[in-house]
């Protein structure tokens, strides 16, 4: 049995990458890899399904054990991928698809140089305002700090393979 691909998708918060890895992961070749946050769970969002949610101290907890592959502060809060998982699904033969944001993909560009990395472009900052308002679930000010990081994140996306 071969070995999966890792393949890293990153693009801002809104972009639209929930929709696209929703198509690609109907195909069970496909581990979707869930991302550890401190951030607080959003209405509808399940612990272990969108992500696992962990106190601050637990992450920090994973940090010092080395039981994440990457791991980076967004927006005040830790966001990281459990290791074990993983590798252990790449080693079953499934390609694993971490969806991080670009500051943790250049950390795993530096560790899985075989991985493909994938960014996300939103069709306009204007249209990305209107998706994170439609959300309801931030504040006018985290929306402006969302749009700030996108700006950021948009202008690193020729790191990215495709």
């Amino acid at each position: 049995m071969s070995k999966g691909l890792l393949i890293v998708v990153s693009g801002p918060s809104g972009c639209g990458k929930g929709t696209i890895l929703a198509e690609v992961l109907k195909d069970d070749r496909f581990f979707y890899s869930i991302s550890a946050t401190t951030r607080s769970a959003r209405p509808g969002e399940i612990d272990g399904v969108n992500y696992h949610f962990l106190t601050k101290d637990k992450f920090e907890e994973l940090i010092e054990n080395d039981g994440v592959l990457e791991y980076a502060s967004y927006c005040d809060n830790y966001y990281g991928t459990p290791r074990k998982p993983v590798e252990d699904m790449l080693n079953a033969g499934k390609h694993v698809i971490l969806e991080i944001e670009v500051q943790g993909a250049m950390k795993i560009k530096e560790k899985c140089p075989d991985a493909k990395f994938v960014f996300i472009l939103p069709p306009s900052l204007k249209e990305l305002r209107r998706r994170l308002n439609k959300r309801g679930t931030e504040t006018e000010d985290v929306i402006e700090k969302r749009l700030n990081e996108a700006t950021g994140e948009i202008k690193q996306a020729y790191k990215y393979d495709y």
